[in-house]
């Protein structure tokens, strides 16, 4: 059964799209910690970081890399955090968050954005990859 981010992936749910290739997509969350909270995800559906071969989980890490300090040169912050969970939904997917705070890295605080700011808010960030 396909995860929701497989979904996202062929196109069956819409998302805010940041950065795309071959292998990663990149996207705003759409329940942030922050304004910027990006999810970056390989295309290759894996349900564990750690189950990832070794050249996939180094591109994904250079690929969030860029994402990231895209965010930084959009999105004010002290510097965007890097967390990976993985228990809401069984597909590799890296947090990248903008950070000013400790607790905006703790998945307790939330913040609401309009479907125009979310659009606002990929549209910079892609601008600066």
């Amino acid at each position: 059964m396909s995860t929701i981010f497989t979904k996202i992936i062929n196109g069956e749910i819409p998302c805010y799209q940041i950065a795309e290739d071959e292998n990663f997509l990149a996207f705003l969350d759409i329940n942030p910690n922050a304004k910027g909270h990006t999810l970056v995800i390989p295309k290759k559906e894996e349900n564990k970081l750690f189950d990832l071969d070794q050249v996939t989980y180094n591109s994904l890490m250079e690929f969030s890399r860029k994402v990231a300090i895209a965010i930084e040169k959009s999105i004010p912050c002290k510097r965007v955090g890097l967390a990976v969970i993985g228990l809401e939904v069984p597909h590799v997917h890296i947090h990248l968050i903008p950070l000013n705070e400790m607790d905006d890295i703790r998945f307790t605080k939330k913040v609401k954005l309009t479907s125009e700011e979310f659009m606002e808010v990929a549209k910079k960030i892609a601008s600066n990859l």
